[in-house]
C-alpha cells in the first residue's frame, strides 16, 4: 500500500503540528464567534465572562473561556425555539437531523444537526474507517436497532461515503443477524464491546463458531470503554478472529477519536475537535503525557448546535508516544476513553476506575465475559462485592481462579472484594451499554 493510501484525507491526517495548531485556533475563533453572535445562550454566557470573539488571539486564551456542561444544555432545553432552547445557533427550518441521548443518567439531551452538520460528522466518522481499513471491496452488517440514539447512524453513512455496501440489521433479533452476515458474507461490523461478545456467545448456541464459521475481519467498537482494554480486546479479536478497533464519541460532541491499524491508541481527530484534557481537582489544563484527567472538547463544524469547551466527564492521558507509526500527526490518547469522572469514585479510600475490574475479569480465561459489581455501605464501611461467572467445566478449580482473581485486583486496583461465583449464563447479559457497575451507597 503506498503511503497516501493509508488516509482519507491525507493533507489534514499529515499537517504538520505548527499549521496544524493555527488552523485549530482559527477554527476555535470561528466557531467562538458564530456562536457568540446567534446563539442567545452563548451570548450570555460569554458576556457575563467579559469575553468577546477578538479576544481569542492565542492558544492560550482558549482556558478563558467558560467550560459548559450537559445541565446547562438540559437548562434550555424545552424552551423556544422548541425543543432546543436558545442554544440553537441556526433557524429551527435548518434543522434536520434529531438525536437525542440515552437518558441514563435522568433527562436526555436533544441534538439538533443540519445538513451541513450531519455531513461533517459523517466525515469525521470516515477518517476512522479508512484508518481501520475500510474499503469500497467491505461488506458491513450493522447489528443495531436503527432509532433516536446516534449509536452507529453516522458509521452506517460514513460506510456508505466510503464506497462500502451497507447491511441494517435493523429489528432483527441476535440469532437473525448472525445468520443474515453468514449468508451475506460481511467483512466488518460495528456494536458496542458487549454486543459483540455478546454475539459471539449466542453464535456457539447455534453452533457456529465466529472466527471459522463467518467472515467478519474488522470490528469497530463504540458506546463504552472495552475496545482499548487489552483483555477485552483480546476476547473479542480471539471470538471473531478479526481485528477490533475503539472508535470514541457521543451524541453531543460526534465522533472525535480513533484507532488506526496500529492499534497504539486513539487518534484524537484534531482537523475536526480541539481535545483539551484538565485535572479534575485543579482545573489546570493538561498537556504532557502521562497524567489523567477530564476531558474538554470542542467541536468545530457543528453550527446549528455549537459544542464550545464542552465537560465531557471523560478521563483520558495523553500518550508518551509522540507519533504513530501511521505516520499521522493527530495527538494519541493512551488507553483511550478510561471512565467516566463521574463513575470514578473513592471505595474505602481509594480512587476505583470499573475499566480496571473488567481488565482483571476479562484477563482470567476460565471467567466468562459477563461480571457485576455492587457498591454499599455498612455503617462507616464501604463493601464492594464482585459477581463472575465460571465458564463450563471450571467449577472444581474455583479456588485456584479466586486466587488469581484477588491477587490481580489487589495488584489493578489496590482494592479486596467479596467475591461471589456463579453459574455461566446466570449474570445479566445486555445488547447495548453494559451497566456492570453499580454504587448503591447513596441509595441505603
Amino acid at each position: 500500500m503506498k503511503p497516501v493510501e493509508q488516509y482519507w484525507n491525507p493533507v489534514l491526517e499529515t499537517l504538520p503540528r505548527e499549521k496544524l495548531q493555527r488552523l485549530q485556533l482559527k477554527k476555535f475563533q470561528n466557531i467562538f464567534r458564530w456562536a457568540y453572535e446567534n446563539s442567545p445562550f452563548y451570548h450570555k454566557l460569554y458576556s457575563e465572562a467579559g469575553l468577546e470573539p477578538g479576544d481569542i488571539k492565542t492558544f492560550d486564551d482558549i482556558s478563558k473561556v467558560p467550560k459548559m456542561e450537559k445541565s446547562m444544555m438540559k437548562g434550555v432545553q424545552g424552551k423556544d425555539p422548541y425543543p432546543y432552547g436558545d442554544i440553537l445557533s441556526l433557524p429551527l427550518e435548518q434543522v434536520t437531523e434529531y438525536r437525542q441521548t440515552s437518558g441514563t443518567t435522568g433527562q436526555p439531551i436533544y441534538q439538533a444537526d443540519s445538513w451541513q452538520d450531519w455531513e461533517g460528522g459523517v466525515e469525521a466518522y470516515c477518517y476512522a474507517l479508512y484508518a481501520q481499513g475500510y474499503r469500497n471491496s467491505d461488506r458491513i452488517f450493522v447489528p443495531f436497532g436503527y432509532n433516536i440514539f446516534i449509536a452507529f447512524w453516522t458509521y452506517h453513512y460514513a460506510g456508505e461515503k466510503l464506497g462500502c455496501e451497507v447491511i441494517p440489521g435493523g429489528v432483527l433479533n441476535t440469532e437473525a443477524r448472525i445468520l443474515k452476515m453468514q449468508e451475506l458474507r460481511a467483512t466488518a461490523m460495528g456494536a458496542t464491546p458487549t454486543y459483540v461478545l455478546g454475539m459471539a456467545e449466542t453464535a456457539r448456541k447455534m453452533g457456529i463458531e465466529p472466527a471459522r464459521d463467518l467472515y467478519i475481519k474488522k470490528i469497530t467498537c463504540a458506546g463504552e470503554p472495552g475496545a482499548c482494554i487489552p483483555a477485552t480486546r483480546k476476547r473479542m479479536e480471539d471470538a471473531w478472529g478479526a481485528k477490533v478497533y475503539d472508535q470514541a464519541g457521543s451524541t453531543e460532541i460526534g465522533h472525535w477519536g480513533w484507532e488506526c491499524q496500529h492499534q497504539c491508541g486513539l487518534h484524537a481527530n484534531e482537523a475536526f475537535y480541539l481535545a483539551e484534557i484538565e485535572d479534575i481537582d485543579t482545573g489546570e489544563i493538561i498537556t504532557e503525557p502521562g497524567r489523567r484527567g477530564k476531558m474538554v472538547i470542542t467541536t468545530f463544524d457543528r453550527m446549528a448546535q455549537p459544542c464550545i469547551r464542552f465537560d465531557s466527564k471523560d478521563i483520558i492521558e495523553w500518550s508518551p508516544i509522540d507519533r504513530c507509526e501511521c505516520g499521522r500527526t493527530f495527538r494519541l490518547l493512551r488507553g483511550g476513553v478510561m471512565g467516566r469522572a463521574d463513575t470514578i469514585t473513592k471505595v474505602k479510600g481509594v480512587l476505583l476506575a470499573p475499566a480496571s475490574i473488567e481488565e482483571v475479569v476479562r484477563g482470567i480465561p476460565e471467567l466468562s465475559d459477563e461480571y457485576e459489581v455492587l457498591v454499599t455501605k455498612k455503617g462507616d464501611l464501604d463493601n464492594i462485592t464482585l459477581k463472575v461467572e465460571l465458564t463450563s467445566g471450571q467449577e472444581r478449580n474455583v479456588d485456584a481462579i479466586k486466587a488469581r482473581l484477588v491477587d490481580q485486583l489487589r495488584v489493578k486496583t489496590g482494592l479486596g472484594y467479596n467475591l461471589e461465583f456463579h453459574d455461566y449464563g446466570t449474570l445479566p447479559r445486555y445488547d447495548g451499554k453494559a451497566k456492570r457497575f453499580k454504587d448503591l451507597r447513596h441509595k441505603e
